[in-house]
């Protein structure tokens, strides 16, 4: 009796090692197969030497953008502004004032949601609907998407690559809507960089105050201050993600 129960629990023991190997192996055959095209994997940092992006972050923060296209625009620099659609809806003169000034326009979502726990339709539609009110307001046709809060999951990968769109994170983050400091802004921007950085900010009071030391701690340095697309090595000019009429 006890060699039959003894018997039935290794049984049982070996039958759900097995389950959990196969189940292990079709998950990372999956990632796998995410990942094995380079143009689904998500990217951190940039390619170009002597190149950083200033990645603008935008949903909030309208009142601090005409004193940073001044500043860009003093120092005859141009960068990407991640937009949200739902900003864009409230602000499409801003959008357009952008545009002139020469900037490259990236895909940041809708609504600010967590695309991570979305699913497949529910990214593709997301990412689809800010393309459709960025393109309806300022004639673009956007191929960079930078989901919020860096949240994604698969499904956000796949739908981003299915519908045109390269997967954009970042290299240094200056975590300015937390601290509101211009100087911590400036040394996280700044301290310790090198070529490629793709360098995350958004319209705050206290980056507004920090741009042009970063700008000019860049160019002094003989950094040249990029379109993210032109740093990943992409073909950029300031209109070729504008749909000709």
């Amino acid at each position: 009796m006890k060699n039959s129960i003894f018997t039935h629990i290794v049984a049982n023991f070996i039958l759900v090692v097995l389950v959990i190997g196969v189940a292990s192996v079709g998950f990372l055959g999956a990632t796998t197969n995410v990942f094995k095209n380079n143009d689904y994997a998500p990217i951190y940092r940039g390619s170009g030497d002597k190149q950083v992006s200033l990645m603008i972050n935008v949903y909030w923060g309208t009142e601090y953008l005409d004193e940073m296209l001044a500043i860009f625009d003093k120092y005859d620099v141009t960068t990407t502004f991640f937009v949200g659609g739902s900003w864009v809806a409230q602000y499409p003169e801003m959008l357009q004032k952008i545009i002139g000034y020469g900037h490259e326009i990236g895909n940041h979502g809708y609504h600010h949601k967590q695309h991570s726990k979305l699913s497949y339709d529910q990214n593709v539609m997301e990412i689809n609907a800010c393309g459709k009110i960025v393109f309806e307001y300022g004639s673009v046709n956007m191929s960079l998407f930078a989901p919020p809060s860096g949240d994604f999951g698969t499904e956000t990968l796949n739908a981003a690559k299915d519908n045109g769109y390269r997967t954009i994170m970042w290299s240094r983050d200056t975590i300015d809507w937390k601290d509101k400091d211009s100087e911590i802004v400036y040394t996280r921007a700044t301290k310790n960089t090198d070529s490629g950085e793709l360098i995350l900010m958004h319209p705050t009071k206290h980056t507004a105050a920090a741009l042009e030391r970063i700008v000019k701690f860049y160019l002094d340095k003989g950094f040249t201050i990029t379109p993210v697309s032109k740093n990943i090595g992409e073909i950029w000019t300031s209109t070729n993600n504008t749909k000709a009429d």
